[in-house]
Parts: C-alpha cells; sequence; structure tokens
C-alpha cells in the first residue's frame, strides 16, 4: 500500500467503494488474460476496506479451474492476481491525494 509516511486524505463512502471496485477488476482483468472464461470453473473475489488510518485493504481471490487446466499453477495466478488488485489501489490512491493537493 503507500507509504505510512505519506498522508491519506480523508476518505468518502465513494472512495472506499471505489477502490473495492478498482481492487475487483484489476484481480479479475489478471485472471481473464491468462485464463479463458470457459476454463474457470468457479471465480470470487472479496474486497474489503477497513479503518482510514492506517487504511487496512484486504483482497481474497476464489479460483477453480476447469478439470482440463490441472497442471496450471492456481496459486501463482492467485497471488499475482491480489498483487494487480494491490497496484490498482496504490495507483488510485496516489491520484487521489494528488488532486486533493490541487
Amino acid at each position: 500500500m503507500v507509504s505510512e509516511n505519506e498522508e491519506l486524505p480523508s476518505l468518502s463512502s465513494e472512495n472506499i467503494e471505489e477502490i473495492c471496485e478498482i481492487a475487483e477488476k484489476a484481480a479479475r482483468k489478471y485472471i481473464m488474460s491468462k485464463v479463458p472464461l470457459r476454463k474457470i470453473s468457479d471465480m470470487d473475489i472479496t474486497v474489503e476496506v477497513n479503518g482510514e488510518k492506517p487504511l487496512n485493504v484486504s483482497v481474497n481471490v476464489d479460483l477453480e479451474l476447469s478439470p482440463l487446466m490441472r497442471n496450471y499453477n492456481v496459486q501463482e495466478l492467485v497471488d499475482e492476481a491480489v498483487r494487480k488488485a494491490f497496484e490498482a489501489v496504490e495507483a488510485y490512491l496516489r491520484e487521489l491525494k494528488c488532486k486533493l493537493k490541487k
């Protein structure tokens, strides 16, 4: 996440909702870029935002692929999807901070 030394702006409920949407979309986009939809049996992406200072964001990805994809490293895919979600949240928070400085 954003460095603890960086001052985060106060977040509205709309900002928090946007953080959840951005993280979920980033994780889903990454997974879909690696695995075709028809090869996904089940996918559930959960994003939770708690607190404000510090801001705690948790991203959980549950992914089950088709039996045809049994040799695919699902855990590696999930880990990278979570990383992409956090990167997207960090970028959003940096952008929000810059907007509020103006």
